[in-house]
């Protein structure tokens, strides 16, 4: 009996001490393995998350800014003749009374300073909402603050008034509407007998700008897209305001384009913009190269568009990136270029009476 129970003893045997440490190392390895997978994994889903967030972001703004570049100028309708100024576009003096208007052009972009963050342009959008289209009718009498038209059709209180003779213009607008021909205005500057009065509904001044604090495309001072870190835009202009090839693109900078004359704002007929969107994964090292040139074909790097891709006739440099004013890391980010081109319809519209 004593010697079966010392025998049992015997075979009860477990792991040693060197086993045990063995098995620890093993697990410890499998354990770090495990994390280094995860963690490349992790790397990988956030790099490509960020990239589908910034694809879906940048397309967003480019649609936005695009929505409202369309309506740009209207209902600033060519109601004149060739080479008569009798158009609102042909405005060269033009009073902008108690309106809260300030201009009427469709479009002005202001160039982003070079070297400051993140040196990116403004675009800046105007337009009404007539229903009747802007559509003028000559004034045949004024008594008073009231002015009686050929039909007040499309015309609504409230709505922003422009009236023209000749080159000359005054914005206005209409506080009372009676019968089918008489439109009562706020004030009667520029108006009398021949001159044409056109409802321009309420004028809409809308501004898109990229904040370089939070890194948000901006509507009005609005944040509307995250993730936009860079807007560039240039003015395609016209040899003469009465054609609608775009010739060359332009920087909206220097004597000519920054301020353009009214003679110059009407040789715009289209806006080549581009929105830059920003992956918000650092990665370890620089991934992204400064642009390889803004003038030759097939740039490399993070350009705003190929300068010969649209063909102009005249060579036209495509506006530099600078992202490392606000960012002394921006290589190690991956970004998103969306460039496009919109015609400013209302202008192609107006080429025959320019």
């Amino acid at each position: 009996m004593k010697s079966n129970y010392k025998r049992h003893l015997t075979n009860q045997t477990g792991f040693t001490l060197i086993e045990i440490m063995v098995g620890l190392v093993i697990g410890m390895l499998v354990a770090l393995v495990i994390v280094q997978v995860l963690s490349i994994f992790e790397g990988q889903k956030r790099a490509t998350t960020g990239t589908a967030d910034a694809q879906t972001n940048g397309g967003i703004a480019l649609y936005n800014i695009g929505r409202e570049l369309q309506l740009a100028g209207y209902p600033l309708m060519p109601a004149g003749l060739p080479g008569v100024a009798d158009s609102p576009l042909e405005c060269t003096t033009v009073t902008f009374g108690a309106t809260g208007i300030t201009s009427i052009s469709p479009v002005n972009i202001t160039d982003g300073v070079a070297g400051a963050n993140p040196a990116s342009d403004t675009v800046t959008i105007q337009y009404g909402n007539s229903q009747s289209g802007g559509v003028s009718s000559p004034i045949g009498a004024l008594v008073g603050s009231a002015a009686t038209v050929a039909n007040n059709f499309g015309c609504a209180v409230n709505d922003i008034t422009l009236i023209y003779n000749g080159a000359t213009c005054a914005l206005s607008s209409v506080t009372a509407i009676t019968g089918t021909t008489s439109v009562t205005l706020q004030n009667t500057t520029n108006a009398s007998v021949g001159a044409n009065l056109a409802c321009l509904g309420a004028w809409s001044t809308v501004t898109y700008a990229v904040n370089p604090t939070t890194g948000n495309l901006e509507r009005n001072g609005v944040p509307v897209v995250a993730g936009v870190v860079n807007l560039q835009a240039q003015y395609g202009i016209s040899a003469s305001a009465n054609s609608n090839q775009v010739v060359q693109w332009v920087e909206p900078s220097g004597a000519t384009w920054a301020a353009p004359s009214v003679a110059n704002r009407n040789r715009i007929k289209a806006v080549r913009i581009s929105v830059i969107a920003r992956n918000t994964k650092i990665e370890p090292v620089a991934v992204t190269t400064a642009c390889s040139s803004t003038a030759t074909a097939a740039p490399t790097g993070l350009c705003a568009w190929d300068a010969t891709s649209a063909n102009p006739s005249v060579a036209s440099p495509a506006p530099a990136v600078d992202l490392s004013p606000g960012n002394a890391n921006w290589a190690r980010y991956h970004y998103r270029v969306f460039e496009t081109i919109m015609p400013l319809r209302n202008m192609v519209w107006s080429k025959d009476t320019l």
